[in-house]
């Protein structure tokens, strides 16, 4: 199928994602999925965004047309054992950074492409190394307030990366929230 005869149908409130999606040049239309975000006890961290984008996909019913593909995505940011989700107050986000000063940490995002009859789906790994940051950069960044809907309470496109990233092992559009080129590849290929 070629790219021009495919409707992408994004289930996603980020606005990261929809931009990305939208930048891969398909057609675009976003849905909306409310699903309870369960994730069975014991879940590895790296598996726990290919559960919740394979639950966003069941939990989408209606009708996939033939020149359709559903993409749904999670993604979580892992610092050895611990799993770093949205903050939930300014406080909870400047702890998250000062955990993820001075080190290095993963970030995983899950991607399902579900089409009328197939899908496929699969986890993107990206290593992130952060330089070590003072007390007031993290609470510099804390106050502009754009982490809080954030995994990890950080954007690595914002100020915090271009200060604070030292470098990454991997897809640097995974850590902003999809790895495109991966999507791009299996949306073209399903």
């Amino acid at each position: 199928m070629a790219t021009s005869d495919i409707t992408i149908v994004l289930a996603s409130r980020s606005p990261r994602r929809r931009q990305l999606v939208a930048d891969l040049g398909f057609a675009v239309r976003f849905v909306d999925i409310d699903v309870d975000e369960i994730v069975p006890e014991g879940t590895a961290p790296r598996d726990i965004p290919l559960h919740l984008a394979k639950l966003k996909s069941q939990g989408y019913s209606a009708p996939i047309a033939a020149d359709e593909l559903l993409v749904t995505a999670d993604t979580v940011v892992v610092h050895g054992d611990t799993v770093l989700g949205k903050p939930h107050s300014a406080d909870e986000a400047f702890s998250m950074l000062r955990m993820l000063s001075g080190d290095r940490h993963q970030v995983y995002t899950g991607v399902c492409v579900r089409g009328s009859d197939r899908q496929e789906c699969f986890v993107e790994r990206t290593d992130v190394y952060f330089r070590q940051l003072s007390d007031e950069t993290i609470m510099h960044y804390v106050n502009q307030g754009t982490c809080m809907d954030k995994a990890g309470a950080y954007g690595i496109q914002e100020w915090i990366g271009m200060v604070g990233v030292e470098r990454i092992d991997g897809c640097y559009y995974n850590v902003v929230g999809l790895p495109v080129a991966k999507l791009y590849e299996t949306i073209t290929h399903l």
